[in-house]
């Protein structure tokens, strides 16, 4: 299934999360003092010493290139953020060669398209002409670089980093290639297969790219016939009837997948969603845990990559295991996934991991962090069909959250 259409369907189950539960009713214990949200940082300026910054002291442009720790070329989908207290706050993709040029348009943080055009900002509206973020605002903040098959490299913007015209060149950030780890790759069996399964496969795999799905399956089903250990081909197989909505065939396509190769993981996520839609909470914690048990990013005495999963498709998983963990009441295991999905959601493809993490935090009493998380969910899509929803919850919660602010300002007097 497409990420696309997998999208569709979890932000319909997502809003589900926001419970009015949640935000109606206080929980049975007394609740804690809410954390203050993560605004400004202790040692930076207030508002009005923003206004006085002098023009020479703010930073126009960041400048630099993404390189290699190994001297090999890049991919083509080298992704550079600018991350302030854990926040993207801007992202761009570099140079084909690796070099970047980020405006700061604004000194309100804003996100920008991930095309990186300073014309597609959805953040907040300049209040003023200048342009330019003042250069000691800057000191919570770090540019991020990441790409497929490369760990991501991080760079502080802290430090002896010169500003010249109003940029600031910060050198090249490395990234690292990931190894890989024997054992975690592509499934082998399209090289072990028969030359007749292969040729039946290959057809299956471009009637299917012409959405001709019933010659497609025909092909799929001939793959399977003659080799039947040919695991992508019943990964394919079950795509293919998953896409003509026979979804007890499509299962059955997956788990025969899984049962030929245990470190072909692609099935295990497909069936990991259908788990999903039909709220078989167990079974999803079970075919995610063996995922994520998998995931090399976990694995760092390794250092390894999955070769079949990208980061796109981790983040799903993460998600589907932290929504079945609050399904289930483990709250905690909840939160870890959600923030793991959050870190690795580089290009905001999984928005509605901050609407589960606002769930979270109102379980948990922390009202100021369900409001942030419930912001930054509308930051990054204003346009959701959920918006409207989203904001009258958000609404609830600042009333909620007020309430208990006033009260605690109540018992301190």
């Amino acid at each position: 299934m497409s990420h696309g259409l997998r999208i569709l369907v979890v932000l319909a189950i997502a809003m589900a999360l926001l419970a009015p539960v949640a935000v109606a009713q206080k929980p049975p214990a007394p609740p804690p003092p809410p954390s203050a949200p993560p605004s400004r940082p202790a040692n930076s300026p207030p508002p009005s010493s923003v206004a006085n910054q002098p023009t020479g002291d703010l930073v126009m442009f960041l400048r630099g290139r993404v390189a290699t720790n190994d001297g090999t070329p890049l991919p083509n989908n080298v992704l550079v953020e600018r991350v302030c207290n854990n926040r993207v706050r801007q992202q761009l993709y570099a140079s084909p060669h690796g070099d970047f040029s980020m405006q700061l348009g604004s000194r309100a943080d804003s996100f920008v398209d991930a095309s990186g055009d300073p014309g597609l900002q959805s953040g907040a509206a300049r209040k003023d002409s200048d342009m330019g973020i003042p250069r000691r605002e800057l000191a919570n903040c770090e540019l991020r670089a990441s790409a497929s098959g490369f760990y991501p490299g991080v760079m502080n913007l802290v430090g002896d980093l010169v500003t010249l015209g109003g940029s600031l060149d910060v050198g090249a950030i490395v990234v690292q290639r990931a190894a890989k780890i024997e054992g975690m790759t592509l499934s082998a069996t399209p090289y072990k297969a028969p030359r007749d399964a292969r040729r039946a496969y290959e057809k299956g795999l471009e009637a299917e790219k012409n959405s001709k799905l019933a010659n497609a399956r025909k092909y799929f089903e001939q793959a399977v016939e003659i080799y039947p250990s040919f695991t992508n081909a019943w990964f394919q197989l079950g795509t293919v009837l998953q896409k003509q909505n026979q979804n007890d065939a499509a299962r059955t396509a997956y788990t025969q997948a899984t049962a030929i190769d245990t470190k072909f993981l692609r099935p295990y996520l497909s069936l990991a969603l259908m788990a999903y839609q039909a709220e078989n909470w167990p079974e999803v914690l079970k075919l995610t845990g063996h995922i994520l048990d998998l995931d090399p990013f976990n694995q760092q005495a390794a250092a390894g990559y999955m070769l079949d999963l990208d980061p796109l498709d981790y983040t799903e998983a993460y998600f589907y295991n932290g929504v079945a963990n609050y399904k289930l009441n483990k709250i905690e295991d909840a939160e870890k996934s959600a923030l793991r999905a959050e870190h690795l959601d580089l290009r905001t493809h999984f928005p509605h991991t901050h609407l589960l993490l606002a769930e979270i935090s109102a379980r948990k009493n922390n009202y100021a962090m369900a409001i942030l998380e419930m912001q930054t969910y509308l930051e990054l899509a204003p346009h959701a069909t959920d918006a409207d929803q989203v904001r009258e919850q958000l609404a609830k919660l600042q009333k909620l959250n007020g309430s208990v602010s006033t009260n605690q300002k109540s018992d301190r007097n």
